[in-house]
């Protein structure tokens, strides 16, 4: 039996499984780097172990330090979550060398899923299909995909349109993986453009029983990283949802598969056929919906096999799970909460979240790593929650979650909560017609334009003048003797031009103060204070609670969040760069520098590589001309808008 347990991960992933364990009554033990050690998962845990520096390579990779503290906190049992080493066979016979009990398959499972190649061979022994290409592959196999043979997540994966790509995009892909998982091997398979990511949810247990949790639809992805996940899958027939599930079943008999893991398959639904894709052996990401269609802990089932028991839930009268006693109830939908900007390319964002309220819903739950006062870092992923909602039907469950959404507040960080709502409430995403495709069909919504939640932040804005005032508390804000004209306040939604923290294009807001109040043309100003504004249009009254921290404002309203910065009256000369500068788009770490100082380059050219949240990020030229300046060198640490580099352009004009 397991008294003690200790994750060998972080954030979110440590939290559920702590969840199951105090209603176990295990005990707990988390690990944490440096920039984690205030996050909500460390003080869940009933002890914590620090591991020193930050970088995964440093703390979260580092199997001989994982399990030393294992062995320090008295834990007798180690779980890996996801990530990280949670599908690395040699750390599994580490932690079972060391006398502890591995919750998870056995190495040699682990092995042989861990190689996509050879788990592709594996399955065509097993009678379950797969993808090929031939080798060399020809203009008609287009398009193709570069894949990463070890690890997930869309990392050191890249989609070939044009043969003579290949070379260059296997070679992308080959750094990125050695980045990410130590393991530079890849591969290339037909791309299937309008397909469906389907995976099955497979239990397995020491007795040789392999029980089937039904299946999720993934499709939603960017950059090849999942973004919504559902069950059951909708728009499946229901033969072919038998035969995948015998498919499955098939794929995890064929390596003795012992504990929780997925089988994934992309489901060509023209032709109505599907391909295994891989088999993670490990709890999944998106492991929450499964649970809640089926009434089951997963974890707990987890912790049940590694113990010696059976893989169905340990209760009266539980059988093994077939196709007619695994059927779902109802319909459960996540979508993950990413700190990025889907506007700038899913750029990944850092920052304090200064406000982050997720309110409750019939059949929400919520699965976060962060809360209110919360750092997001560039060292790991962008993952801050994960929202789910299971409803009696697919209908329900939509709307409940798109409602949810809609009334979070989270401040402080860009977020892909717009994007989110307005996936969940776009027409074909209701009616179920959903591919990898998707989001590349639906882009992210423009950018808002602030309107009425800008003349809130100003007033709002007004009102903390006034209650800050030490004198004169009976004059009116704004009050002028003889009104000659309005009030100019500029208001910034972050863009940011040629001047660092100045925006080319900043929103004006005229308003009047007076005895009687505020005035704004085309509004009636119902109510105003520092938190919180009601204004009247066209007879429509509208409430926006209004955050002040410092010079930036966050509105929320029923139409949405905006984030507004108070743009100063006179720039600080300071803050100037020069033409063709080249800024860091996010906080990260410089990989490499393609150039050098003095070298011509072309328009689209790469300079740098920078890596942020796990992401590679190819920094390139605006502009065809000289670099004049590079003042990083691969390693340094910089921040969202710093000076990477400067591309003077070069003068076309003929000499006079």
């Amino acid at each position: 039996m397991i008294s003690r347990l200790l994750v060998a991960n972080r954030a979110e992933v440590a939290s559920r499984v702590f969840r199951t364990c105090r209603d176990l009554g295990i005990e707990t033990v988390a690990v944490h780097s440096d920039a984690d050690a205030v996050l909500p998962y460390v003080r869940e845990a009933d002890l914590a172990v620090r591991l020193p520096g930050n970088a995964p390579a440093e703390t979260y990779l580092r199997s001989e330090l994982l399990v030393q503290a294992a062995l320090r906190s008295g834990a007798d049992a180690v779980h890996p979550g996801y990530g990280f080493l949670s599908e690395n066979a040699d750390f599994a016979r580490a932690v079972i060398r060391a006398g502890l009990t591995w919750v998870g398959p056995s190495p040699e499972s682990i092995e042989a899923m861990g190689s996509k190649v050879r788990a592709k061979e594996l399955m065509r022994a097993a009678g379950v299909p797969v993808l090929t290409v031939p080798e060399p592959p020809t203009v008609g196999d287009l398009p193709l995909v570069v894949k990463a043979s070890a690890g997930g997540g869309g990392r050191g994966m890249r989609v070939v349109h044009d043969l003579d790509r290949l070379d260059d995009e296997l070679a992308a892909a080959r750094a990125e993986a050695e980045s990410a998982f130590g393991d530079g091997t890849v591969f290339v398979e037909p791309y299937v453009e309008r397909g469906r990511h389907v995976e099955v949810q497979v239990v397995g247990d020491r007795h040789g029983t392999i029980g089937i949790y039904g299946e999720r639809d993934c499709s939603l992805q960017r950059r090849h990283q999942k973004v919504l996940e559902e069950s059951p899958a909708p728009c499946l027939p229901d033969a072919t949802r038998v035969t995948l599930h015998e498919a499955a079943r098939s794929a995890a008999a064929a390596v003795s598969y012992i504990g929780a893991g997925t089988v994934e398959f992309l489901y060509d639904p023209a032709a109505d056929r599907f391909f295994f894709l891989e088999m993670n052996t490990r709890l999944q990401v998106e492991h929450p919906v499964t649970e809640e269609v089926h009434g089951i802990d997963l974890v707990a089932l987890q912790l049940q096999v590694a113990e010696g028991g059976s893989c169905v839930p340990d209760r009266a009268g539980a059988r093994p799970p077939a196709h007619d006693l695994a059927a779902p109830s109802g319909h459960a939908i996540e979508v993950r909460l990413y700190a990025e900007d889907p506007a700038a390319g899913y750029a990944p964002q850092t920052g304090t979240l200064t406000t982050f309220e997720i309110p409750d819903a019939a059949g929400l739950r919520v699965d976060a790593g962060v809360e209110t006062g919360s750092d997001v870092s560039t060292y790991y992923d962008a993952l801050l929650a994960k929202v789910i909602v299971h409803a009696p039907s697919r209908e329900r469950a939509v709307r409940r979650l798109a409602g949810a959404l809609a009334r979070a507040r989270i401040h402080g960080v860009r977020t892909n909560r717009d994007q989110l709502v307005a996936l969940l409430r776009d027409p074909d995403f209701r009616a179920g017609q959903v591919s990898t495709a998707f989001l590349e069909e639906h882009p992210p919504p423009a950018t808002r334009p602030p309107g009425d939640h800008a003349v809130a932040a100003v007033l709002a804005l007004a009102e903390q003048s006034r209650a800050n005032r030490t004198v004169q508390h009976g004059i009116p804000v704004a009050w002028r003797n003889v009104v000659s004209q309005p009030q100019r306040t500029l208001v910034s939604t972050g863009a940011t031009g040629s001047t660092r923290g100045v925006p080319p294009d900043p929103i004006v807001v005229e308003w009047w103060g007076g005895r009687d109040g505020y005035l704004v043309d085309g509004l009636t100003v119902v109510s105003a204070a520092r938190t919180g504004v009601t204004l009247e249009r066209d007879g429509v009254s509208t409430t926006y609670a209004v955050t002040i921290a410092g010079d930036r404002v966050d509105v929320d309203a029923p139409s949405g969040h905006v984030a507004l910065t108070l743009v100063p009256r006179f720039a600080d000369p300071a803050d100037a760069v020069a033409s063709g500068s080249l800024l860091a788009p996010m906080p990260g770490t410089v990989v490499s520098v393609a150039v050098a100082k003095g070298q011509s380059v072309e328009v689209g050219q790469p300079v740098l590589t920078l890596e942020a949240m796990k992401m590679q990020h190819t920094v390139r030229a605006p502009a065809a001309g000289t670099v004049t300046a590079l003042d990083v060198l691969p390693g340094a640490q910089v921040a969202a808008g710093e000076v990477l580099a400067v591309v003077s352009a070069d003068d076309t004009d003929e000499e006079r």
